[in-house]
């Protein structure tokens, strides 16, 4: 039977019930020690990219170990400071937000990362030199998994253009701008290493010819994690050694001791969640054979809109030697398969399916879609198996409409 640290699915369903997201937390703080190996020789910082899982408990344990953290949102903010994170320890990093929202940040006292000129034009005209700030920069590679998850391109959305370096100048000095940090992110699950290293010296390049006083310059993150066995991932102890050269290299030229940031939330989260399932059906149609689950892609919605693999077991039976080839499909009234032709041991109603690599956009991505239940999350730290969210009730469906005569 297939086990987390020491609990198999089977009692970790029994107690908690299915769906359930389960997350190892020693997992996590593996991670962040590769990270800190990888990278060593360097003044580092690490970033946890909270959008990945954006639970309360998955943030106060980066922040016990020594992990700040990056928002994209004004709520994620809110969500840190509430895990115990000073405002100075969160890097806030909108895209395309209302300016309300930039001034709340400001308020908070964020540090903040802007990524268009009319927003940091919009900011130069409303706090001039009064708070530092840091440019998102997009340094023109295509890199990452999908062009869905690739944000480093000359046509994507994200950062302003390295093409407008000439501009991002005129308007910090026409406001006289306290740029203390430059960063860059090419996209998740890049596979080629060089890509860092190589949108790494077009800051380096700006840094020595716009911005003499910075204090840390944040390569973003997309280190690749493996989904499937032999899938390939970011070698990090070879990125580490021709980052850590290239930087220390650049702070040599550049005359002073600038952090090396990164911006890691797949790397740090996907490994360490399960999503826990229920077989509720097995189909043997005759063209192929099905398995029903009690999930869909209202909880994991990654294999429907990014068509990512993720390995699927049979709990129940991991190591059974007859098996059969099946589609692990969804309840949703919709075509949610979220595994196709997948040899599973045999399986049989009741048996626990287990979706590994879904700590990361998993239940951070949930939805209520066909008015279904988001799952419990349980966090399984140091040997405790520990309820972290409760699954969600028809009073938590109902909480937010307002009944009105019709």
């Amino acid at each position: 039977m297939f086990s987390i640290q020491n609990f198999t699915v089977e009692s970790l369903a029994q107690q908690f019930g299915t769906p359930l997201y389960v997350y190892d937390g020693n997992k996590i703080e593996a991670q962040i020690s590769t990270m800190r190996e990888a990278f060593a020789g360097t003044n580092l910082k690490i970033k946890y990219a909270c959008k990945a899982l954006t639970n309360i408990n998955i943030m106060k344990l980066m922040r016990k170990n020594g992990v700040d953290i990056d928002v994209v949102s004004i709520q994620e903010a809110h969500l840190a400071i509430l895990a115990g994170y000073e405002p100075n320890q969160i890097q806030y990093t909108p895209s395309g937000v209302a300016f309300s929202e930039v001034q709340e940040a400001v308020t908070m006292g964020l540090r903040m990362n802007l990524d268009s000129l009319p927003l940091l034009e919009k900011f130069g005209q409303t706090y001039g030199n009064t708070f530092p700030i840091c440019l998102r920069i997009n340094p023109h590679i295509m890199e990452g998994g999908t062009l869905k998850i690739s944000t480093g391109h000359k046509d994507s959305k994200f950062g302003i253009s390295i093409e407008q370096a000439n501009e991002i100048y005129d308007i910090v000095q026409k406001y006289d701008l306290q740029v203390v940090g430059l960063h860059q992110h090419t996209g998740s699950d890049f596979k080629n290493a060089h890509v860092i290293i190589e949108a790494a010296e077009k800051l380096f390049g700006l840094a020595f010819q716009y911005f003499p006083n910075l204090e840390f310059i944040d390569l973003g993150s997309g280190f690749k994690v493996a989904y499937r066995e032999d899938d390939h991932v970011t070698d990090m102890e070879k990125l580490g050694k021709g980052v850590v050269k290239v930087f220390n290299d650049f702070c040599q030229q550049y005359g002073k001791d600038v952090q090396l940031w990164f911006e890691p939330g797949k790397f740090l989260v996907s490994e360490c969640g399960y999503l826990l399932t229920s077989a509720t059906v097995v189909k043997h149609n005759p063209a192929r054979n099905f398995v029903g689950v009690d999930s869909g892609l209202n909880h994991l919605i990654r294999p429907m809109m990014y068509d990512a693999y993720h390995e699927i077991l049979n709990g129940s039976n991991p190591d059974g030697t007859e098996k059969e080839k099946y589609d692990i499909v969804g309840y949703i009234c919709e075509t949610d398969t979220l595994g196709k032709d997948r040899d599973l041991p045999v399986v049989h109603e009741g048996d626990i399916i287990v979706i590994k690599n879904a700590g990361a956009y998993g239940f951070s991505m949930a939805s209520n879609y066909n008015s279904r239940f988001r799952p419990a999350e349980v966090m399984i730290y140091n040997g405790n198996a520990q309820l972290i969210r409760k699954r969600e009730t028809m009073e938590d469906i109902l909480k937010n409409q307002v009944v009105v005569e019709v």
